[in-house]
């Protein structure tokens, strides 16, 4: 998972939903019993294509799920589910892209504690403050935290709605592409001083296809060999990549 940003929506596809949202909005209860039915005629218009449009602008140029980063990202997502939260159906903020294996999985799963989500939005928040990368199995895990001494029980939950932990296929990609950038890192750290801190990212950028970036740059993996002991020896080419997965201009 991955850290993405939300962009405006077109004008003409933002005045779209407000009004969908608006007529729902107005049923008050009623609404959750025709919130399905509306939003499946809403989805075939040509405005709603504007709307994955820019969704598929914000997964990056591979359109990948914004939850696994591994699957092709092929419709929108409720982050909070339609049928629950009517009054969140149509509202640009709860829109994600999602592939078709993450969408089965979660359906209408939604842990709450204490009233909030524990489900990650990657769209409000960096996931790798909540989730770890297994380079021995190419499993996402919940990321301990040192402060509680527990794992993040929003790692935990995104985990296990998802069953991040479970999926050998995308496990198996993910190795790829974390052996790919530790490839990337090493030979850098072997070649002649100085390093180009933005050649570097743009290598990294060109061979992350999961969005380990920022778990190797500002997550737990920021701790493993071999990105700590090229933190040490080369500083200023650390902290470019360090600003880009911060940035999250990937």
């Amino acid at each position: 998972m991955r850290r993405v940003h939300r962009l405006a929506l077109p004008p003409r596809a933002q005045s779209y939903l407000v009004r969908k949202q608006t007529k729902l909005d107005a049923l008050g209860a009623d609404g959750a019993a025709i919130v399905d039915k509306t939003w499946k005629s809403a989805r075939q218009t040509r405005t709603m294509e504007s709307v994955v449009a820019t969704l598929k602008i914000m997964a990056g140029p591979r359109e990948r799920c914004m939850y696994c980063v591994d699957s092709h990202g092929s419709d929108i997502e409720h982050f909070r589910p339609k049928v629950a939260w009517p009054s969140r159906a149509f509202r640009w903020p709860n829109l994600l892209l999602c592939c078709t294996e993450c969408g089965r999985l979660k359906g209408n799963r939604f842990p709450m504690h204490d009233g909030q989500p524990l489900m990650l939005d990657p769209s409000a928040e960096e996931p790798w403050d909540h989730l770890d990368f297994d380079p021995d199995t190419g499993n996402l895990t919940a990321r301990y935290d040192l402060a509680s001494e527990a794992p993040s029980v929003w790692g935990q939950a995104t985990v296990a709605v998802l069953q991040l932990d479970r999926r050998e296929g995308m496990a198996e990609a993910y190795l790829r592409t974390y052996r790919r950038l530790r490839d990337v890192v090493q030979s850098a750290a072997a070649s002649a001083p100085p390093i180009d801190g933005d050649a570097l990212v743009a290598k990294i950028i060109e061979h992350d296809d999961h969005g380990l970036f920022g778990w190797c740059f500002i997550g737990a993996g920021a701790r493993s060999e071999p990105f700590a002991s090229f933190a040490m020896a080369h500083p200023k080419a650390w902290a470019a990549c360090v600003a880009s997965a911060l940035a999250s201009d990937f």
